[in-house]
């Protein structure tokens, strides 16, 4: 490894490196997304237009703000998630662009694709489902487009949900069964992702979560965090994740089972505020500043708070570009032993929920 490692990393664009032959690549997978995605290729058009009758979106601007609206629920079921979904892909970089982007509402139909980041918001009588996951990008140096595992693992995920396929208050399960699917499925398909599945049972008030890797969620409650998901690495990096590699791959990679996924129940509130994100938006924002931008958020309307997520995904991007910020990434590299400054360009998704009442 090279001694001036502490190359900025506003000048490297990210990519895991799937753990292959551990004792051989330990120094690529230790620096993982802050030097293999330098070398990743952007997603594909094709990639973005697989469902019918949507409208495409620009290679270079894979970017939105989405919503899935609840299920309007009985009066005895007092409680809802209002949701909105905002991200960006990693080349949509803010140093290319002269001028801000205003937030763009798309269809519900749209795949809820950022770069190498899928993720999905449902329902299903009286649960809310919420879903992210984040592509190991380092499989584009063999030849294999990351963003189509994590895509159609959340594909997957969704369609247990809509048809009844799940138990509330087992999401670990729910991302077993998604995997389980893409198994089972007979079409050719390979990579790695991280995974969070965020799951509120509106009749107990319950919220349940799975977090394997280093996506996460986070329940704010009168401005402070009170709850949130535990980051898991094998090391620095490195984070867990499901893979279904290429045979000639089959005994080199890191696998995960959903099992393996960090689990647990908390009760929620009226009012409580609910963000699941992909690493891009962890790695570049400290808790201080996102929960600055969820100050802001002064009521459950939609429209609220679809700004407030596209504002904060939007920060987080422009973070991601700074040379000289000493991001969350870079604090931890740190702490491992590594000198490097400036954020961490990445694909960015976020999920932001409040907790509502059925008539609102």
């Amino acid at each position: 490894m090279p001694p001036n490692l502490h190359v900025k990393l506003c000048r490297l664009l990210s990519l895991w490196q799937p753990p292959v032959l551990l004792s051989r690549m330990f120094s690529v997978m230790t620096y993982g997304r802050v030097l293999a995605r330098a070398f990743a290729n952007s997603v594909s058009q094709g990639e973005l237009d697989y469902l019918p009758g949507v409208s495409s979106f620009s290679q270079s601007s894979v970017y939105g703000t989405s919503y899935s609206k609840p299920n309007s629920a009985p009066s005895t079921n007092p409680f809802r998630l209002v949701s909105a979904v905002s991200g960006f892909s990693k080349f949509d970089s803010p140093l290319r662009r002269s001028s801000r982007i205003p937030p763009r509402a798309v269809s519900i139909l749209d795949k809820r694709l950022y770069g190498d980041d899928a993720c999905f918001v449902t329902y299903h009588n009286t649960t809310d489902v919420l879903g992210v996951a984040d592509g190991v990008g380092g499989w584009r140096n063999y030849g294999i487009d990351p963003s189509q595992f994590s895509k159609k693992l959340m594909e997957a995920c969704e369609m247990l949900v809509k048809t009844g396929r799940f138990v509330p208050n087992q999401p670990s399960e729910l991302l077993a069964s998604g995997y389980k699917e893409l198994l089972e499925d007979k079409a050719p398909l390979a990579g790695s992702s991280t995974a969070c599945i965020v799951i509120l049972d509106r009749t107990k008030q319950t919220l349940h979560t799975a977090n394997l890797g280093d996506s996460g969620f986070m329940i704010v409650r009168q401005g402070e965090v009170i709850h949130r998901s535990t980051e898991q690495q094998h090391t620095f990096n490195t984070p867990y994740q499901l893979s279904m590699p290429p045979e000639e791959h089959r005994g080199e990679v890191l696998h995960d089972a959903a099992e393996d996924a960090d689990t647990t129940s908390f009760d929620l509130e009226l009012g409580d505020i609910i963000l699941t994100a992909t690493d891009g938006l962890f790695d570049n924002m400290p808790d201080s500043v996102i929960l600055k931008e969820l100050s802001r958020l002064k009521d459950s309307k939609y429209e609220s708070i679809k700004h407030t997520a596209w504002s904060i995904a939007e920060q987080a991007r422009d973070l991601s570009y700074d040379p000289d910020y000493l991001s969350p990434f870079a604090k931890q590299a740190r702490l491992n032993g590594y000198d490097v400054t400036g954020g961490k360009p990445d694909d960015i998704t976020v999920l932001l929920s409040m907790v509502t009442g059925a008539s609102e």
